[in-house]
Formats: C-alpha cells, structure tokens, sequence
C-alpha cells in the first residue's frame, strides 16, 4: 500500500510517513459519520461543548509531543507552534461555546392570524456528515482539528477529515487523541475520523454521504474541489477559502510614517514564511514618498526562511522569475538559508499601468514576497484598486480620523475584500463573533461564508421551516418547551 511521505523542510530529508486509506476503509469511515450524525444533530448544545471542551484539554496536556511533531514537519519553530496551538485550544472552547449559545440556529416563531390561523417555525438545522480538507500553513488553527472541524461538529455535524502532505505524522496524531477523546466523552463512533492521501481526499468528496465541504489552500485545489463537488450526483456546497494578493493603500496624508509603515509590511508578508493566505501582496503608496527606499532597506535586513514543502519552495522561486518577467523589477533581496527548501524575502516593484486583469502580477506568490508601487495620485490609486481581483483581506494606512481620503479609500477598499484594516497589517485574524474571514470569488468560493468566528457554523447548516407542527414532531431547538435551555 502506498504511504504518504514526511518531510524535514530544514534539510530536505524525507521519513516514511502514514498509509493511505484504503478505498473500503473511506466508505466505512463516511458510513460512520452517516450513522452517527442523528445521535450528532440532537445532542444537546451543551453535550457537543463538553465534547469539544475535551479534546481542548487532550491538545493542551499534549502540547509538547504536538509542537515537536509539527516543528519537524513545517520548520515553522517552536515559539511560533506553540502559540499556534495554544489559540487552537481557545478558538476550541470559542466554538464550543458558540453552539452551546443556540445563536446560530436562528430560531424564529411566528402565528400568523387566520381563519385558519398559521403556525410557523423556522431554525437553521446541521445538513450532514462535512469533509474538512486543512491546511498547510496552519497546522493547528486550520488542521485537521480547526476552524473548519471545531465549527462543523458544534453545529452538529460529524466530520471526516483529510490528511494535509505537508504535515501527514502530524494530521495522524490529533486524529488520534481527537477520535479518544471524544469516545471518553461520550461522543458517537463516526463523529470525527481521518483519511490519508490524494486518492482518499476525492473519494471522500464524492460520497454521496457527504453535505458539505470545508478546504483551504490554493485555487487550484479548490476550483478542482468545487468542479469535482459539481459533478456529483447530488451537487454539494464547497466552503474553499483560496486566498488571492491582499492590497495595502497608504494615502497621501501619511507618508510621514513611511518607513514605519514599511517595517511594519516587510515583517507582515515575511511573517510565517510568507505562508498566509492574509498576507499583504501589494502595497501602492505615493510616489516620492520613499516607499520603494524603506521597503528595500528592511526587506534586505529580513533572515532566510524555509518553506513548508519541496513543492511550495519550487513554485515560490518560479513565482518570482514570473513577477520578473510580467513588468516586475527586483527591488531587494533579504537572506537565505544554506539547506533543505530555503527561500530568500523579495520586494519587486511594478507600475500601476502593469497591475492588468490577467497578468501573472496579480497570481498570489505564496512566500514571503510583496509588489511594490507607488501612484501619483489618490484617483489613480483607487481606479487601480478597482480592477484588481477581489482578496480576503486589505488595509489602509492614513492620518486619522481628519484624513480627507481615507473614506473613499476605506469604501473603494471594501468592495473588494471580505475585512479591512485601517493602520495596521491584514495578516492577523481573530477568532471572534464580528470576524469575516471570506471575501469574493477567486479569493473564496461563496462570499458570504467566514471560516473563523461564529458565523462559521453557518456553513454547515441549512434553513428549515415547519408549518402547523406539533410540539412532539418539532426539532427540540423549536419546542415551546426549550429542552435545550436556549432561551434561559
């Protein structure tokens, strides 16, 4: 049987990692999501807390054998990991307590007067069995037991997860102590499992169990998501979070601040690697103001990286022969590293007459390069953020609350992205019940889906309405009764 392969990105060695899953094990592991999802979606909100609440704590008191296994998969470093898991512990307990407060399913009741008179219900119920395809960059928050996984089971769907290459031994442990944990709580067999490899991941989109599914990553690999979902039998919605260049606008107002806007970009698009799919890819500042000057001096000051696969690494230095030849100009070049899949910080500069639908200097570079112009007024700015391709996140850097352009700027800025930041890097998203981490086709496949923060339940949900119903045949969250506690 074929074995997927764990690779060390700060040497280039490879380790035989887990198997793939056998074409029979995936249909058992989707039959158990199946047969488990009734127990799923009428457990109390309460109960699916108490089960995430577990795993919490199984992730926290493994948090050493956890960052260890990750660091030498992804060389992302252990300071780094451990944060990282330590906010996937809390954006746990977040979702947990998120389904438990009943808000997502939307409960609305209404009489309207007769003769006869109309009794009418409608609530947001879990859809089904969800197939979570993580990510790489995010071995922790956008895993195998992220955003994605938390969200689906605290709406009361099961979840099948699939393995992410770039972290394979790392995908197999949480699977591991996720699929124990719940057992101990009290969760259903089939309420979380795994499959390993590529031939797996499409066989699981093609169950005719499956509702509905979760991915981030590329575009390329959630187009082919998105296409392959299409095809079935029965369509199913894809939640692909893809990520796109994330425009930053520094107006004219506040080019004092430059160079401290510059640090603060450079340390954003170097941040992790390069390796997020918030990452700022363009930052357009007037011209005079310095900014190519600023950007250069601390792009070349930043220290080598390694990237997280041979693959990502190869695309990357691919990427920036392609800035290259597309109109760009290598402004600088920050350090490398002597081994394993290095890469160097890049800034390239390009003119706005350059930043043309369809040109290659619009395609995200994932790694830690960011195009550089400057404009040489705020009309030709904004005119330029017009025709860029929509992104997940942009931000806006101006002179407070006085600045004549940052209204136009902030307005121009949101028709084209899911959140704006004004004076500060887009790169941090946090995990709360106002966050919007989505945006417009090609940087996500539904604009109106988040994958971080309450609404995220929304996704694996869908809207049912019940007319004349008695209170017996009524899901428990409609019930005049409120068996579930969530009008206490």
């Amino acid at each position: 049987m074929s074995t997927e392969v764990s690779h060390q990105p700060r040497t280039g060695a490879t380790h035989p990692g887990p198997s793939h899953t056998a074409p029979d094990d995936v249909a058992a592991a989707v039959a158990a999501a199946r047969a488990a999802y009734p127990v799923v979606s009428t457990a109390t909100p309460r109960d699916r807390r108490r089960w995430l609440d577990a795993v919490a704590d199984t992730l926290d008191a493994h948090a050493d054998e956890l960052v260890a296994i990750a660091d030498g998969e992804t060389a992302l470093g252990e300071e780094r990991l451990r944060g990282e898991l330590q906010r996937g512990v809390v954006n746990m307990r977040y979702y947990a307590a998120v389904g438990e407060s009943g808000d997502w399913l939307r409960v609305r009741k209404q009489t309207l007067p007769g003769p006869p008179p109309i009794d009418l219900r409608r609530a947001n119920l879990p859809i089904g069995p969800v197939a979570v395809f993580g990510a790489s960059n995010f071995p922790f928050q956008f895993g195998v037991v992220g955003h994605d996984t938390c969200s689906a089971i605290s709406a009361g769907c099961p979840v099948v997860t699939k393995a992410h290459p770039a972290h394979p031994r790392l995908s197999v442990r949480l699977a591991e102590l996720t699929r124990s944990t719940l057992a101990a709580a009290g969760a259903p067999d089939g309420t979380y499992s795994l499959v390993v490899g590529f031939g797996a991941g499409t066989a699981l989109v093609d169950a005719p169990e499956i509702a509905a599914v979760a991915f981030t990553g590329s575009q390329a690999g959630g187009m082919a998501l998105v296409d392959r979902a299409r095809r079935r039998e029965r369509p199913i919605p894809v939640y692909a979070e893809m990520g796109t260049v994330n425009p930053v606008l520094v107006t004219p107002a506040a080019i004092d601040r430059i160079d401290e806007i510059a640090a603060e970009l450079v340390a954003s698009f170097t941040l992790g690697a390069g390796q997020f799919c918030t990452k700022p890819g363009l930052l357009m500042a007037p011209a005079g103001s310095g900014v190519t000057e600023a950007t250069a001096t601390h792009v070349a000051s930043s220290p080598g990286v390694w990237l997280l696969t041979e693959g990502i690494a190869a695309a990357y230095r691919d990427g920036i022969d392609d800035l290259v030849t597309a109109g760009g100009t290598l402004l600088a070049s920050g350090q490398t590293m002597p081994s394993g899949y290095a890469a160097q910080p890049h800034a390239v500069t390009v003119g706005l007459a350059d930043l043309r639908p369809g040109s290659r200097l619009l395609g995200e570079c994932f790694g830690p390069v960011a195009l550089v112009a400057q404009y040489a007024d705020i009309d030709e700015a904004l005119g330029t953020l017009a025709t860029l391709q929509p992104s997940l996140t942009g931000a806006v850097y101006g002179a407070g609350p006085d600045d004549p352009d940052l209204p136009r700027a902030v307005e121009r800025m949101a028709a084209q992205v899911g959140r704006v930041v004004v004076d500060g890097p887009p790169t941090g998203v946090a995990c709360a019940d106002a966050m919007h981490h989505g945006g417009p086709w090609p940087s996500t496949s539904d604009p109106r889906s988040t994958s971080v923060g309450a609404h995220a339940l929304d996704r694996f949900t869908r809207p049912v309405a019940y007319q004349n119903v008695p209170e017996m045949a009524l899901p428990p969250a409609l019930r005049d009764a409120d068996p579930w506690g969530l009008d206490a």
